[in-house]
């Protein structure tokens, strides 16, 4: 099996910023894409961003482009999120996602991913 481990979380102030990371251990071959997701209270868990293993293609939901980065380091089996002036509506449970098994139209959707991290919680004050 894989399992995903994230770290970084934290509560801050509009404005600042916070650095994400989730590293993968188990048989982490073959990975095709990894990604962000987060979840408010009484919200859907909502994609934030996500980038190809092989290609380094990256996709960012429209709210966070120009303000969130996201990076991996394949040696490492480690996905990063380098998120940037944050706003208090940024405020969610963020869970990190690999997708082993190749599918169609479902980068942005958690149906397309195989395991997930146990999540971090990210609190932005004003």
């Amino acid at each position: 099996h894989v399992q995903l481990v994230e770290s970084g979380g934290g509560l801050v102030q509009a404005g600042d910023s916070l650095r994400l990371s989730c590293t993968a251990s188990g048989r982490t071959f073959n990975t095709y894409f990894m990604g962000w997701f987060r979840q408010a209270p009484g919200q859907e868990r909502d994609f934030v961003a996500a980038i190809s293993w092989s290609g380094g293609t990256t996709y960012y939901v429209d709210s966070v482009k120009g303000r969130f980065t996201i990076s991996g380091d394949n040696a490492k089996n480690t996905v990063y999120l380098q998120m940037n002036s944050l706003k208090t509506e940024d405020t969610a449970v963020y869970y990190c996602a690999a997708s082993y098994i190749p599918r169609m139209g479902a980068i942005k959707y958690p149906r397309g991913y195989d395991y997930w991290g146990q999540g971090t919680q990210v609190t932005v004050s004003a």
